[in-house]
């Protein structure tokens, strides 16, 4: 072999490399900047509640009224804004943290249970409600517990979601 064909090898690895690392480099840099990718199933999540509610609630819950307390709560989470459309794969523009109380959470539930004339104790819906946090978590569509010092967006306030 030549050293003509030696360098000539040498300079097209190096290429090579150099390519590789740029366009390495700017994928991490764009999939840095997007929203994680947090995966809600629906099925999924009735299964997990349905298997993370106390025992006594298992008792008394089928998978039909966890589905709908689920429903419910996705829209009561959907009204504080925690639900926005088009979030996938658009970078993190987060102007102020949405903060919810779960307490607020569980009252709405239990009205809306009621008004749709279920057969669900409050300690089951409230049960319901914290396990469906716990999925939440696990699939990680949660963030960190809320900073008192921080505002919250209003969530009558489009503008600031």
């Amino acid at each position: 072999m030549t050293t003509a064909a030696v360098v000539l090898i040498v300079v097209a690895a190096i290429a090579v490399f150099v390519i590789a690392a740029v366009v390495v480099g700017r994928e991490a840099r764009r999939l840095d900047s997007l929203s994680p990718r947090a995966v809600y199933v629906f099925d999924d999540a009735v299964t997990y509640v349905a298997d993370h509610v106390p025992v006594t609630s298992q008792a008394h819950l089928t998978h039909d009224e966890v589905g709908e307390i689920l429903r419910i709560h996705m829209n009561w989470l959907w009204e504080q804004g925690l639900a926005p459309e088009g979030v996938t794969d658009r970078p993190q523009d987060i102007e102020a943290a949405v903060v919810v109380d779960e307490t607020d959470a569980v009252g709405y539930a239990i009205g809306q249970v009621e008004q749709a004339g279920l057969d669900v104790d409050d300690i089951d819906v409230a049960a319901v409600i914290e396990a469906h946090q716990a999925y939440f978590d696990q699939i990680g569509a949660i963030g960190p517990p809320a900073d008192p010092a921080e505002p919250a967006a209003d969530p009558a306030d489009p503008d600031e979601k």
